[in-house]
């Protein structure tokens, strides 16, 4: 699944999206394990910044979040295989 699959329906201002997509993208392409952590941090600071200067409401924070976590996760399986 793609990053924008990954927030679709998420109505995120357009700057916010443009990280997001990026984030998401690092982990998609990770090499390898220690990548996909290493990126998947960085993603979660990310959104933690937005959290605490209130940038979205908590249903689309979370939402974020869970598309961070369902990317590393499935990286991390594609590099299993």
């Amino acid at each position: 699944m793609s990053g924008a699959d990954q927030l679709a329906g998420v109505p995120l201002p357009s700057s916010v999206r443009e990280h997001a997509l990026k984030h998401l993208a690092t982990l998609e392409r990770a090499e390898d394990a220690r990548t996909v952590h290493r990126a998947l941090k960085r993603a979660e600071v990310y959104a933690q910044r937005l959290e605490v200067i209130r940038a979205l409401n908590p249903a689309n924070l979370e939402a974020l979040y869970i598309a961070f976590d369902n990317m590393a996760r499935a990286r991390l399986m594609e590099l299993e295989q």
